[in-house]
């Protein structure tokens, strides 16, 4: 029988209340002074219930059944998806952090994180669809023709209508600057017929709504080549006139979609623009302004994927614990004799080791990806400036970092998963063979984890003259100096010397890049990067830590806390050395790679 479904809702709380208590200081900001305790756990375990009662049953379906699409352009959803959309809609579930306004609850963006780890973790194919939606909804809110934006934010929002970002063009993949689609003028002011063609284009097209808005890029006339030359469109699958009712279907057409290894729920589009009909786009913000905006909502899918990959890792911690528990094989090691009683695998050392590797993890990147959201919300709702450049600084250099390293763990973890379960795990009949094949893309799209490792390198580590990455080691080392006072000192001498490796390893790279050696440099930020990732997620153990061994002294000692006292020890002793190695990598100078007798 296959693994239920379920979420980890009390490690959750114990995040947001306890590791952050962002409940106390959302509610210094007007917007959530209403919202208590109560009102977020009621949250919590509604979004618990759907992601088990509604979404977590689709999630093989979809997998299963994919995407159809007809001889007009129109996707076919798998079954259950029109059913959990509604009920995703009804229940204001398709933008959560939406203001009230405009439709929605009006939450804080932390809680979305929170919320969308559970259905993440239960159907991330799916969860594309309201992603994306949301994300778009956002960007019209802020960007979008004025005379239409309150209208198309508050239908994406309520989830009347959906959204897209359509980036990646035929050959030209993740260097976007080579794109090719084009928008002429027409004679209605910030009016523009579209031409070319978008491939990737995650849900392009569904039966989940009645109308699709895609965010198109593309060049106006005489625009300069590379991204500086492209301006950003608002393309209605269906025009609507002032009151938002549909009228004539504009010229953007799906003309296929993709058969993929996993998130098969998830349409994923080639999309003909002016190829049969004339498609008309709206001109967002001004022209060749299109890639500056559109990294608004790049930054936003980061995140968002960034929490795919912790979702993946809860879920595959979830599953391989449930089914270890279950599963008797074999004896203790300590019994020799053939008639002894059969154990649960539990029993056996390196299935716990596994499973605690996979809880560390888990627990770990939540508390990261929630974290990094929540200096969103404070930054974007302080009326202290210097708070709010701290805030955004450190959320800053997080995403390429977190974005990377915690949807590399999300697949490791799957597939540690599927080894928990050893043969079964490979079969169709349980749920971690599918979690592998929908985790891999996440590396993949809204930048490769390359491309962050550049990002983190070649920007992030040098915005406002080193400033950031100080800031942050800043930070990190009074951390440690509060850990030491509170008895964690070994921890964090552990934590202190990887700290500094990454520190050299910085400093490394920055006198190698400075000397012009740009190839020699660039060609180590990967290691970086996850040496980075490694050691932000050590503090998230060493926080956790501190405040469970706080709660236990004063006389609340419960497993969830205990196992915190756990993790970091586990972390510190099985986990932080990759940062030592992947640092020893960095600062090795080795370039064989590079050797131009290699690959031609």
């Amino acid at each position: 029988m296959s693994t239920p479904f379920r979420v980890d809702l009390d490690d959750l709380e114990f995040i947001f209340f306890e590791q952050l208590r962002a409940h106390e200081r959302l509610a210094q900001f007007e917007p959530y002074r209403e919202l208590d305790v109560d009102t977020y756990k009621a949250t919590f375990a509604e979004a618990a219930r759907m992601a088990t009662t509604v979404l977590a049953p689709i999630n093989r379906v979809g997998d299963r059944e994919g995407c159809k699409l007809d001889g007009d352009g129109n996707v076919t959803t798998p079954t259950g998806y029109r059913a959990a959309w509604r009920q995703m809609a009804e229940g204001g579930w398709i933008a959560p952090s939406a203001p009230v306004e405009l439709g929605g609850p009006g939450l804080p963006r932390c809680v979305t994180m929170a919320v969308n780890d559970m259905f993440d973790a239960a159907s991330v194919a799916f969860m594309m669809y309201p992603g994306l939606t949301a994300a778009a909804g956002r960007m019209v809110r802020a960007f979008g023709p004025e005379a239409t934006r309150d209208l198309v934010a508050r239908r994406l929002f309520t989830g009347q209508w959906s959204g897209t970002m359509c980036l990646t063009e035929s050959g030209a993949g993740s260097s976007v600057g080579d794109n090719r689609a084009r928008a002429t003028p027409t004679d209605e002011a910030g009016v523009y017929h579209l031409e070319g063609e978008k491939i990737f284009i995650s849900g392009g097209d569904n039966d989940l709504v009645e109308n699709i808005v895609h965010l198109v890029l593309a060049r106006t006339p005489d625009s300069p080549a590379g991204t500086k030359g492209l301006s950003l469109f608002m393309v209605p699958k269906f025009m609507f006139d002032a009151q938002g009712k549909l009228g004539a279907r504009n010229g953007a057409k799906v003309v296929g979609i993709e058969h993929k290894m996993g998130i098969n729920g998830s349409a994923t589009c080639t999309l003909a623009l002016g190829a049969e009909a004339p498609c008309k786009g709206w001109l967002v913000g001004r022209e060749r302004e299109g890639i500056a905006l559109m990294f608004n909502m790049m930054n936003e899918a980061r995140i968002g994927v960034a929490g795919q990959g912790t979702a993946i890792a809860g879920a595959a911690y979830t599953y391989a614990v449930q089914y270890a528990r279950d599963r008797v094989q074999g004896t203790k090691l300590t019994k020799r004799d053939s008639d002894a009683e059969r154990v649960a695998i539990t029993a056996h050392p390196d299935v716990r080791r596994m499973l605690m590797t996979l809880k560390v993890i888990a627990e770990t990147t939540r508390a990261a990806c929630i974290r990094m959201v929540y200096l969103h919300d404070i930054a974007r709702n302080t009326t202290d400036e210097d708070e709010r450049k701290r805030c955004e600084n450190k959320q800053e250099i997080l995403i390429p970092v977190l974005k990377a390293h915690c949807t590399d763990l999300g697949f490791e973890m799957a597939a540690l998963a599927v080894q928990v379960y050893g043969g079964y795990g490979y079969l169709g009949e349980y749920p971690v063979e599918q979690l592998v094949r929908d985790a891999k893309i996440q590396s993949i799209y809204e930048g490769t984890n390359g491309i962050q490792a550049l990002d983190l390198v070649g920007r992030k580590l040098r915005a406002q003259g080193g400033a950031v990455f100080m800031g942050w080691m800043a930070d990190a080392q009074a951390e440690l100096a509060a850990a030491t006072a509170e008895g964690f000192a070994t921890q964090a001498d552990a934590i202190g010397k990887a700290l500094a490796q990454l520190g050299a390893s910085a400093m490394h790279l920055g006198k190698v890049a400075g000397g012009g050696n740009v190839d020699g440099a660039f060609v180590f930020a990967v290691p970086l990067l996850r040496t980075f990732g490694t050691i932000q997620l050590a503090f998230e153990a060493l926080e956790q830590a501190r405040v469970a061994k706080r709660a236990i002294a004063s006389g609340r000692e419960t497993p969830l806390l205990r196992g915190k006292l756990l993790n970091l020890d586990f972390y510190v002793n099985h986990i932080l050395p990759q940062a030592i190695a992947t640092a020893k990598t960095v600062q090795s100078g080795d370039e064989s790679c590079l050797d131009p007798s290699l690959f031609a």
